[in-house]
């Protein structure tokens, strides 16, 4: 965000928007490029995944 230009995925529409277009709760971001907005949902659900196995092992429930 070198240029103060900020990327958001839009929940709703599924399209990344250049700036905060919409309402809050249907963007995840700020991103700093497009492409990585592109990606939000894909980074989300695997940092979810990373976190389930941190949970698992912490709690000793891990399958593996």
């Amino acid at each position: 965000m070198t240029d103060g230009t900020e990327f958001f995925y839009n929940l709703s529409t599924g399209s990344v928007e250049q700036g905060r277009q919409s309402p809050v709760t249907d963007l995840m971001g700020p991103y700093a490029s497009r492409a990585e907005a592109q990606q939000a949902l894909k980074t989300a659900a695997s940092r979810n995944e990373k976190w389930e196995q941190d949970d698992d092992a912490w709690e000793g429930t891990d399958d593996a």
